[in-house]
């Protein structure tokens, strides 16, 4: 049997996805009910598996060897720890309190989530902003309770947006806004470092062959015992059950956003929740989904956001002065695959594939 990973929150196309809240929550518990840790025997080749539910999303984490329960165990108290740490709905968590009152002392994970959300807002030329969540609010995604705002109310959310407004000192954490009812979010960052610290608790424990995913943050640690590398499968978002492609892994991340992950309905219309920094709005950039690999899962996280609203051609623009830092894979609303050419080894695929070479 096949083993893969899955780089999708949820499966299926749109009509699928608008179930009622009374069946969504009548399949969560029965995914409850049949949820369980499969034990392991001490071979190297026997695995072990644990799902769970945290940071707003299904988890599941699967290892090899003597020691994988041990390491499973480790990797889910340390996801647990930064939903904690790192959730903005809390005024509680470190990022709570910071947003609430405008000025605060970032700890060792807010420290280096912050140095890479600045880091990668320059590089994208703002692509990636987390001071976007005040507009995230207005349009009700974190909460759920979802709104068209009009053009006035985004313009006035507008000037709340920046990561140049933030002062943040490196080595203290301290860390305050220009501004105030300004906010910050590590929504589009905070799973793929969460997977990334998962890995290293599970490396720590013994581990050396190990599989980690986010809802969509796909991070693989080594390969499988006997060499082989870990199946990722990227989903088809406009066809259930349907992949674009598979990739073969070793030690990397595999990281997968789009319009299809959160998205609400209004007067036929799709909002989706990746808003262009820019104009306040779900972005419009002619793609339905970005998929980045990267050895770095905090990057790739970060990037899969910022590619998708850059659009096609300032995406392999950026990339191509960035290889071979990371690869994607683009999914264009007209269907076209958009892949870059340093996956040519590692990704299968039935479909007719536009490469993105060095050469513009």
């Amino acid at each position: 049997m096949r083993e893969t990973g899955k780089t999708k929150t949820n499966t299926g196309h749109r009509a699928r996805r608008r179930l009622s809240t009374a069946c969504a929550c009548a399949l969560w518990a029965l995914l409850c009910c049949l949820m369980m840790t499969t034990a392991c025997a001490a071979d190297a080749g026997e695995k072990a598996t644990r799902e769970f539910f945290a940071m707003d999303t299904y988890i599941s984490l699967s290892a090899y060897g003597p020691d994988a329960e041990a390491g499973l165990d480790a990797a889910e108290e340390e996801i647990h720890r930064l939903e904690a740490v790192l959730t903005t709905e809390s005024e509680d968590s470190e990022v709570g309190r910071l947003n609430a009152e405008g000025t605060g002392v970032l700890g060792e994970d807010g420290i280096a989530l912050m140095r890479k959300a600045l880091m990668v807002h320059d590089m994208t030329d703002g692509a990636f902003d987390i001071t976007v969540y005040p507009l995230m609010r207005l349009w009700g995604f974190p909460s759920k309770m979802y709104y068209v705002p009009t053009d006035e109310e985004i313009a006035e959310k507008l000037p709340l947006v920046g990561s140049e407004q933030i002062t943040f000192d490196e080595e203290s954490g301290e860390t305050a806004f220009s501004k105030t009812k300004m906010a910050i979010d590590f929504g589009g960052i905070a799973k793929g470092y969460a997977s990334a610290k998962a890995v290293q608790k599970l490396r720590e424990a013994g581990i050396s062959s190990a599989l980690v995913n986010l809802g969509g943050n796909v991070q693989a640690l080594g390969g499988k015992p006997g060499g082989k590398p870990f199946r990722v499968a990227i989903e088809n978002p406009e066809e259930d059950g349907a992949y674009l492609g598979i990739l073969a892994v070793t030690d990397l991340a595999v990281i997968t956003s789009g319009d299809y992950e959160r998205f609400f309905e209004k007067d036929g219309r799709i909002y989706h929740h990746i808003l262009d920094p820019a104009t306040g709005r779900p972005a419009e950039s002619g793609l339905h989904s970005v998929t980045v690999v990267c050895s770095d899962g905090v990057m790739a996280d970060a990037l899969s956001t910022a590619i998708f609203v850059m659009g096609e051609e300032k995406a392999a623009a950026f990339w191509r002065e960035n290889s071979p830092a990371f690869q994607m894979v683009l999914l264009a609303e007209d269907g076209t695959l958009f892949v870059t050419e340093g996956l040519k080894d590692i990704f299968e695929t039935d479909r007719e594939i536009t490469w993105i070479s060095t050469d513009a």
